[in-house]
């Protein structure tokens, strides 16, 4: 938590701010069997010193989009970041594409913020997590598919806070979990102030799909869910992964994944100098709150 803002503080021409960054949800595979999206990359940053006067650049990644019919992987999410003067860029990675399977062939695995899950015909071939680099983690890796019979299950994409679940022969693997804390940092209250809602948690994964009598998975935090027919979208700047899609005669089409979102938290009862891209600005227990759903920029 950051301490009041003193008159010192202000002489020297900065403000301390808190960030909430999350990267737009990768899309779910298409028919066949595709996977979950993974969710978009999620960090948070307490006492960043911003520079009066100065101009900070807010870039929020859209979601990526789910597999086209028959046969489709979704496509990777879109980073979000903000930046200016002083300030070293604090961004994140957009969330991995669901894998998909068609006519025998496999697509490359959906590497990302947190990564998409796997299909059967790459049991372990799920994306990876993290393709940032960050310590903490800003995500984790997909879910492995399920084995070459029965249902053909296909895992779920990962989420901010743990990896997708794998398929099995019979069902769908779960998205990953959504975080509520990045490295020490509960954001919880952060949500919940400025109605961004996910029940208290943000950035999970989208669950895997499965052939007809199988059982799909089910998203997390903001991921949609899989479906034997088609893919569930992820929520709108929840930064989740879409669902996998799976429908006889492979017309099923992949979930889109969820777009991202920035907020910033500043002690005290705060307005900016100038914004754009319309921000939304709540005071609440003690902080003001901007949240961006969308690109813009903020100075104060």
């Amino acid at each position: 938590m950051i301490g009041a803002i003193t008159a010192g503080m202000m002489n020297f021409g900065s403000l301390s701010v808190d960030f909430l960054v999350v990267a737009g949800g990768g899309g779910g595979g298409s028919a066949y069997v595709g996977a979950g999206g993974g969710a978009g990359g999620l960090r948070a940053s307490s006492q960043n010193q911003l520079i009066a006067g100065t101009t900070y650049t807010i870039t929020v990644g859209g979601g990526g989009a789910g597999g086209a019919i028959y046969g489709g992987a979704g496509t990777n999410g879109v980073n979000s970041s903000i930046s200016g003067t002083g300030l070293t860029t604090f961004s994140c990675s957009g969330g991995g594409y669901g894998m998909t399977a068609t006519a025998g062939s496999v697509t490359t695995v959906g590497s990302g913020g947190s990564g998409g899950g796997a299909n059967y015909l790459t049991p372990l071939g799920y994306g990876s997590g993290n393709t940032g680099g960050y310590s903490p983690v800003e995500g984790y890796r997909g879910g492995g598919g399920g084995p070459a019979n029965t249902n053909y299950g296909s895992g779920g994409g990962g989420g901010a806070a743990g990896v997708g679940v794998d398929g099995t022969a019979t069902t769908g693997g779960n998205g990953g979990p959504g975080a509520d804390t990045y490295n020490g940092i509960d954001f919880s209250a952060w949500l919940s102030a400025t109605s961004s809602g996910f029940s208290g948690k943000i950035a999970g994964g989208g669950g895997g799909s499965t052939f007809t009598a199988g059982t799909p998975g089910t998203g997390q935090n903001g991921g949609g869910n899989g479906s034997t027919a088609t893919g569930t979208a992820a929520s709108t700047n929840s930064g989740g992964g879409g669902g996998g899609s799976e429908r006889g005669g492979g017309t099923g089409v992949g979930g889109n994944g969820g777009s991202g979102l920035i907020l910033l938290r500043i002690a005290g009862d705060i307005t900016a100098t100038s914004t754009t891209g319309s921000p939304s600005r709540t005071v609440s227990g003690g902080f003001t709150y901007y949240k961006f759903t969308g690109n813009g920029s903020i100075s104060f």
